[in-house]
């Protein structure tokens, strides 16, 4: 598994647990499997944890989400928000991308929707990631990551989760559905974000 930090110098002293503002253990696990070996372990918040996510913008949900577990908590957490930006949509799923077409609405459903509206327009999109982590001090640190792409023609593969089958990312000609879990990670978003987190925090 790639290792986004390749310098640990620093990380040896700052073992920790490091609660993160998600009820959902896949994303919880991705965050891990980018993170590789380092010394943080990412935990899910107590049962029950549902902010509010009434933000416009990626910056202002993943605030949201990691100041509701910090006025519970009273110590360092971490959270993010991501989605997908289709140019021919007006950057639509965008901040609403888990909820789109209704929350109960299968991401086959989904995707093919996505599909057919971009069908004779431009068909960049990108992947968006923000990870908001605020210290034991209360200080508030945003940090972003994009991965560029364009909307596939069809549903292909069968890897990843969310809007992937159809995310075709040029550099490996095919979609982030269709690679494995690891390929897929050392160009994410969330790995981009994660990235700049991590060098911040181990400074």
């Amino acid at each position: 598994m790639k290792n986004f930090i390749t310098d640990k110098e620093g990380l040896e002293s700052k073992v920790t647990k490091l609660v993160f503002a998600t009820s959902n253990p896949h994303k919880l696990q991705e965050i891990k499997d980018i993170a590789g070996d380092i010394n943080i372990e990412f935990l899910l918040p107590p049962n029950g944890f549902a902010p509010i996510e009434n933000g416009t913008t990626f910056e202002e949900n993943a605030l949201i989400k990691a100041r509701t577990l910090f006025n519970e908590l009273h110590e360092p957490v971490i959270s993010d928000d991501s989605g997908l930006e289709v140019d021919a949509m007006d950057k639509k799923p965008g901040v609403y991308s888990a909820r789109f077409l209704g929350e109960d609405t299968s991401y086959d459903i989904k995707n093919q929707y996505i599909i057919d509206q971009v069908q004779g327009k431009v068909r960049t999109a990108r992947y968006v990631c923000v990870i908001a982590y605020i210290d034991e001090d209360g200080k508030e640190h945003v940090y972003r990551g994009e991965c560029e792409g364009l909307i596939h023609d069809k549903l292909e593969g069968e890897n990843g989760f969310g809007y992937d089958p159809i995310f075709y990312y040029p550099a490996f000609k095919t979609t982030l559905a269709n690679v494995s879990e690891e390929k897929k990670n050392s160009v994410s978003h969330r790995g981009i974000a994660l990235e700049k987190f991590l060098k911040d925090w181990s400074k």
